[in-house]
């Protein structure tokens, strides 16, 4: 009669390769990498549940584009969201008819609702028909099948709604956010036609570029703090007649929780040395701007009070060999700084990277020069949001997106960007 036989196992080759993963990392329901080919060439593919099955394999070719024409464009498309709608004015007439119209409709008040729509529909519209044709225009451009072929697989997929997306890509940092539909491929009626066009606004979007944090092991995550253990990193300056809601977003961060406060480069590196960056939220709130300095292309620097730079070498340097650890809790980083969004090259020239590098699970940040009022108000709504533990950092962010956009018609939501971390979420003691 067969027995069960008692088995000891002595060795587990398999060990790292049968681990569940982490409960909150899901695989995205759509990946679009785009890498180097042939030194001068981009190779697309897709992959993921969203892709519809095809006895030809995954979705893939490579492009007829060059990488630098689309970063011109991409760039070209950020200036473009500054000029158009940051920067649009009301003419003198609307001014003297009209007693409370703001020189600067757009850049001095979050709620647009009482805006015309004749006025703001045209402007959302030419910002959605160049985020259209970055994508399927100059990106995928050219007449090939297996081109062709990519370029029909991705208008249908990203023509359904909240699906979770990832673009990777070691060659392409693009503003996928602000990226769109072809004209037609959404629904909705006036302002909804044209906002549901744009990717941020229809899906959860992150972008990676080749670097990711050391995440926790499974098996010994790291002890459970009784409160959120959060940092604020600013420069008093900035708002210093208390005209946006800086006051009620940095009050809100020292509420219940572990609070550290730095408002000097110094206050960051000493930490840093010292091991001290024990946060799961950073936030930083503060002016951000592009220096070259010789180097091959602009990278990005943040000031605080003290004004002295902090760039992706300011971290770096500090570090050492084991960099992985240093931000070991992972925390997602809220860079509220004009341009944050923005990637760098991929050696990790950006500060953004280098936060990914040394541990950060995510950054959010925008990728255009943002107005302080609108910057403070999606800063509070984010944090209140995110300190709560009950939703991931992709989630927020498309809701936030849909918030703006439906409730106060303003479309500056879609211009924060993930950066890594679409499942991060704040773990709070029960």
């Amino acid at each position: 009669m067969g027995r069960d036989l008692d088995v000891h196992i002595v060795q587990n080759p398999s060990h790292d390769f049968t681990r569940s993963p982490m409960p909150t990392a899901l695989h995205p329901d759509l990946v679009v990498a785009l890498n180097r080919y042939d030194g001068d060439r981009i190779f697309i593919r897709l992959y993921g549940t969203a892709v519809p099955p095809s006895r030809h394999g995954d979705p893939c070719a490579v492009l007829n584009t060059r990488p630098a024409a689309v970063r011109a464009l991409a760039s070209r498309l950020r200036q473009r969201w500054k000029a158009e709608f940051v920067d649009a004015r009301s003419s003198a007439e609307d001014m003297t008819l009209t007693a409370d119209r703001h020189e600067f409709p757009y850049a001095t008040q979050v709620d647009l609702s009482g805006e015309p729509e004749e006025e703001l529909g045209p402007v959302l519209d030419e910002l959605a028909v160049h985020g259209a044709y970055l994508l399927f225009g100059a990106l995928l451009e050219g007449g090939e099948p297996p081109v062709t072929r990519v370029r029909q697989v991705l208008i249908d997929v990203l023509s359904r709604e909240n699906l979770r997306i990832r673009f990777d890509s070691d060659v392409l940092f693009l503003p996928w956010s602000l990226l769109c539909l072809p004209e037609g491929a959404s629904g909705g009626d006036g302002l909804d036609t044209h906002f549901g066009r744009f990717l941020g606004h229809r899906h959860q979007i992150e972008q990676t570029g080749g670097y990711y944090p050391d995440l926790p092991d499974a098996r010994t995550p790291a002890p459970p703090l009784t409160s959120p253990s959060v940092s604020l990193n600013h420069d008093t300056e900035v708002d210093v007649l208390g005209l946006t809601k800086a006051a009620q977003v940095a009050a809100l961060l020292a509420k219940d929780t572990s609070f550290r406060e730095r408002r000097s480069r110094q206050a960051l590196v000493d930490d840093i040395a010292a091991g001290r960056l024990n946060e799961q939220f950073m936030y930083f709130w503060c002016h951000g701007l592009f220096r070259t300095d010789g180097a091959d292309s602009p990278f990005l620097v943040v000031r605080l009070s003290d004004g002295r730079d902090i760039d992706a070498q300011t971290v770096l340097a500090r570090c050492g060999a084991d960099s992985g650890t240093v931000l070991r809790r992972h925390p997602l980083v809220l860079l509220n700084a004009c341009y944050a969004g923005m990637p760098g090259s991929a050696d990790l020239a950006h500060l953004g990277g280098a936060l990914i590098r040394v541990g950060a699970a995510g950054v959010l940040g925008p990728h255009i020069e943002m107005p302080q009022i609108f910057a403070a108000e999606y800063a509070l709504t984010y944090v209140e949001r995110y300190l709560g533990g009950h939703q991931t950092a992709g989630a927020i962010a498309h809701d936030l997106a849909r918030h703006f956009a439906g409730v106060h018609r303003n479309p500056l939501a879609l211009a924060y960007t993930l950066h890594g971390g679409m499942d991060s979420r704040l773990e709070r003691v029960p």
